[in-house]
């Protein structure tokens, strides 16, 4: 008999959610959500503010319950898993936090050592050393390494967090609106390093994000987020040209 929590993984597909459900009281923000990573691509889902996009994000990474419907992460139903087989996929998904989430009492170097002994690995000290350099050489800041984050522009903390999220050689990256808050000149910065680091390690991308910059410059594929349902799938370019009122309002 077949593993139901295998069941939809294939070698090109490392994220599929199907029929996602997700109410907070009479507030249904998804509804019957549907939606496919492809390994190596980069997917923005884009929508309105507070149409669940970070609903979504949270769901996909279990830090929320789905009501109903099925999120399967390399074959594996992410609302099924006991706290270890959840803990095992979280050190294969890398979460970079819109606020960044560093800890301000931490230096950058204690920063990204965190996610090493979140997950318990046993690193000796040179490997781990290296590992943290090599997190921050991949996003320019390997001089950073024994700052605090007050000591930090807003965009070099964005790239501190990012290596941080790299630490680990996540397969999948979740990242929620991460050029919020920047100049757009930064926010073009960030987006050029996550396309660097997508090509260089062939991560997979699901991006969260109204920001139609973002959006154009960043994504493989767009999804749009309507009233909980992912309303249309497409690239950016074709999406562009629709005749949709309801896809026409983002690009407007």
């Amino acid at each position: 008999m077949t593993d139901k929590k295998t069941i939809e993984y294939t070698n090109d597909n490392v994220l599929k959610i199907n029929d996602l459900c997700k109410s907070f009281g009479d507030n249904k923000v998804l509804d019957n959500f549907n939606l496919e990573l492809k390994r190596g691509e980069s997917l923005v889902v884009l929508g309105k503010s507070g149409s669940g996009k970070s609903v979504l994000i949270k769901c996909i990474i279990g830090l929320l319950k789905p009501d109903s419907g099925t999120i399967h992460v390399f074959g594996e139903n992410v609302p099924d898993l006991n706290h270890d087989e959840l803990d095992k996929i979280r050190s294969k998904v890398g979460f970079m936090f819109q606020s960044n989430a560093l800890y301000d009492s931490m230096t950058v170097r204690e920063n990204l050592e965190f996610p090493l002994r979140r997950h318990s690995l046993a690193i000796l000290r040179q490997d781990n050393d290296r590992l943290v350099l090599a997190a921050l050489e991949d996003v320019g800041l390997a001089h950073t390494i024994d700052m605090m984050p007050a000591e930090l522009s807003g965009g070099m903390r964005k790239r501190i967090a990012l290596a941080r999220t790299l630490i680990l050689k996540p397969e999948i990256i979740l990242y929620d609106e991460p050029t919020t808050g920047l100049d757009t000149i930064t926010a073009k910065e960030i987006i050029q390093l996550m396309l660097l680091i997508q090509k260089k390690y062939n991560t997979s991308s699901l991006i969260i994000s109204h920001d139609m910059n973002c959006v154009k410059l960043a994504s493989n594929r767009v999804a749009i987020l309507i009233d909980g349902k992912c309303y249309a799938t497409n690239t950016y370019k074709n999406l562009l040209k629709s005749t949709d009122s309801h896809i026409k309002q983002f690009f407007d």
